[in-house]
């Protein structure tokens, strides 16, 4: 019985130590990073390397999720900003 609830509280233990994640940087960008279109508060947006975009359309979010280095420099920064 002993080597059974041993192996149960291990695989129990990892779980109660996971922390969440941290929330993401809020959005300040003021162009889509892919089509370079104006954007602002009212656009969607998206979550990439622990950064919010605002992004021009629905059809953007998933070529910035596939491509980030395409789009953004190392720092994050959209690599079309002004």
């Amino acid at each position: 019985m002993l080597p059974i609830f041993l192996a149960t509280a291990a695989l129990i233990a990892p779980a109660a130590i996971v922390t969440p994640a941290p929330a993401p940087k809020p959005a300040v960008n003021t162009t889509c990073p892919v089509t370079g279109e104006k954007v602002d508060a009212k656009s969607p947006k998206m979550t990439v390397r622990g950064q919010e975009y605002y992004i021009c359309c629905k059809a953007c979010s998933p070529k910035l999720e596939k491509s980030p280095d395409t789009y953004l420099k190392k720092d994050g920064t959209p690599k079309n900003a002004k």
